[in-house]
């Protein structure tokens, strides 16, 4: 484990002002002054990922897209090539990185903006490990500022969405389960925000976890399954033939149906369990266990539900408040006239004597100025049915002002799959402005108002 302070001397912090027309351009010689340097390209969004990606393979770059939307054994294999040295460049979400530690890694570059100081210190961290002089750029424009925070409002989640939870809570004291996907699609809450959703309710004692077990097995036979019935006898043999007996085989994979097991011959679901293991300890099967469940003990005290839900979303707004000041935070850092190296050494408390680094931007002589994007069009000027009518109509019961403005702004939700959502008319296409006025507009209009 390399142990550094945030002063990094051997790191150039460079802040290179970029139109969003010529961020392509400009990250292309960067990378072609040295196509073969170890490097990490960092993007908000998955697709972009992908776009760039592609977008330097074209030059000839070793490169890889990297994202939470991949499947883990296909994130796991970029991960080794990288190491390897088999890709010199990974176009990455912040998702990358947090189990690496290669040592020469040798530019950084921000291809949209960091989400806060913490971000960026900890992903031009990643580079210049072994001590040796590493490159660290922010291409920095502001044309997309809006999109960047609006992924912000996307995390925070509605007041009738908590509300809900908690009258189904009062409704089941004691033993709950929660499989986390299907909660988020019912309630439209983001994981991450229904994760800390939970945390909250057990600080205000309505729930507390138990233990969490996988609803589903599968597995893959190494030997034949009357040779592993064959290796037990009487009572034992009796149960390992019920287990097999509910079992359905697809072409690889044979699914258990532990319910079927529990029933036909009245086991726990933790004897099918451990019998499951063992086998694959025993190298008889190979062993997949599949979707996890929450076991939840719910209070038996009255909860009152409008006013605690209207608390927890205040909690939530205000983190939404914190997110977007320390988002404010990076735009002051990229453009400020102080060594970038001090004042974010300084940021953490990090006292460095000397007036600035001499391998920064600023230090170098150069102060960065970011153009503020001007929307074209206000909201007024848009043809508000054209926009959400497909939306309204998929959305049903589920509409609101938040999760209107969310469609329109291109903020995915649980609720609806990416597949349905992305191909309506309308989504994303107010993706440039702000949350806040889109969701204004997408209110009045809900209530019949002009706006």
């Amino acid at each position: 484990v390399t142990a550094t302070g945030f002063y990094r001397a051997n790191l150039f912090l460079q802040i290179s002002p970029v139109s969003l027309a010529d961020k392509d351009a400009s990250l292309t010689r960067r990378l072609m002054e040295a196509p073969e340097q170890p490097t990490i390209v960092y993007v908000t969004l998955q697709k972009t990922a992908e776009q760039v990606a592609a977008m330097l393979a074209k030059s000839g770059i070793k490169v890889s897209a990297y994202h939470a939307g991949m499947q883990s054994e296909a994130r796991e294999e970029i991960q080794q090539r990288f190491m390897a040295g088999q890709l010199s460049c990974v176009v990455a979400t912040i998702a990358f990185g947090m189990g690496i530690d290669k040592r020469d890694i040798r530019r950084v570059i921000h291809y949209d903006l960091p989400k806060s100081l913490e971000n960026y210190s900890q992903e031009t961290g990643r580079s210049g490990r072994d001590g040796e002089p590493s490159f660290c750029e922010v291409l920095a424009g502001l044309e997309r500022l809006n999109v960047l925070e609006n992924f912000t409002y996307g995390d925070t989640p509605e007041k009738e969405a908590i509300s809900a939870l908690l009258l189904e809570l009062t409704k089941n004291p004691g033993r709950y389960e929660i499989k986390l996907t299907d909660l988020a699609r019912q309630l439209n809450i983001r994981l991450l925000p229904l994760k800390t959703l939970l945390v909250y309710l057990e600080m205000e004692g309505v729930l507390w976890p138990k233990y969490t077990f996988m609803q589903e097995y599968s597995f893959k036979l190494l030997r034949p399954a009357e040779e592993i019935i064959g290796l037990f006898v009487e009572e034992r043999q009796r149960f390992v033939r019920a287990l097999f007996e509910n079992c359905q085989t697809k072409k690889i994979w044979t699914i258990v149906d532990v319910q079927g097991v529990m029933d036909q011959y009245n086991a726990e679901r933790q004897r099918v369990v451990v019998a499951l293991e063992y086998f694959e300890e025993q190298g008889l099967i190979e062993l997949q266990a599949k979707q996890a469940i929450d076991v939840y003990e719910v209070t038996s005290e009255p909860i009152e539900v409008e006013g605690l839900a209207a608390r927890i979303h205040r909690v939530f707004q205000d983190r939404e408040l914190q997110e977007i000041g320390r988002l404010a935070q990076v735009i002051d850092f990229l453009e400020s006239d102080r060594c970038l190296s001090y004042q974010l050494a300084d940021y953490f408390g990090e006292q460095i004597s000397g007036s600035g680094c001499g391998h920064c931007s600023v230090c170098q002589g150069t102060t960065a100025r970011l153009e503020r994007n001007a929307v074209s069009q206000d909201l007024s000027g848009f043809d508000f049915e054209r926009l959400t009518a497909g939306f309204i109509k998929l959305a049903g019961a589920r509409l609101s002002g938040t999760s209107l403005a969310r469609f329109l702004c291109g903020i995915a939700m649980p609720a609806f799959s990416p597949r349905e959502i992305k191909q309506l008319d309308g989504f994303a296409a107010l993706e440039n402005y702000s949350f806040p006025a889109v969701r204004g507009w997408a209110e009045s209009h809900l209530k019949g108002e002009t706006y």
